[in-house]
């Protein structure tokens, strides 16, 4: 597949499959369709936990390509919450990443930010901004009394 048609097979459909795509890709190590998911702007931006604001599409691969260089990367994702409103949409995310540790596999929760902007050519991710989350993050809310006023 050419770098043309893939970014078309990625850019196509709504900003639920480009960030399947986008999560498919992560898993699979596949830096090309990870990469392909991304704006080519000079301002794009990723922010990775504990990492530097990266802006543009070179440092943001740079990153990417060192995070897959050992193979994909074990990541399941439950949306929080989605807003969506004329050429833009904003999904919050739990990342749930597994890695191992010389102790043995451990899972990490992930709190991201996922920034799509349509454009011209399609859905294009633009801000990818993710920061550590808590143990128990994600669980199911406790109900709410009913109060009345």
């Amino acid at each position: 597949m050419t770098q043309s048609s893939m970014r078309a097979a990625v850019l196509a459909g709504t900003p639920d499959e480009l960030e399947t795509i986008f999560y498919d890709a992560l898993r699979a190590g596949d830096l090309d369709r990870v990469m392909a998911c991304w704006a080519d702007e000079d301002d794009i931006v990723c922010i990775h936990p504990g990492g530097p604001r990266l802006i543009g599409p070179a440092a943001i691969r740079s990153a990417f390509a060192a995070m897959l260089r050992h193979g994909g990367l074990g990541v399941r994702t439950q949306r929080v919450g989605c807003v969506q409103a004329l050429a833009s949409a904003v999904h919050s995310v739990l990342e749930h990443v597994s890695v191992m540790l010389p102790d043995g596999p451990r899972e990490a929760v992930v709190c991201a930010t996922n920034v799509y902007h349509k454009t011209p050519r399609g859905w294009c991710l633009v801000t990818h901004h993710a920061s550590p989350g808590a143990a128990g993050e994600g669980a199911a809310p406790a109900a709410a009394a009913h109060v009345l006023h």
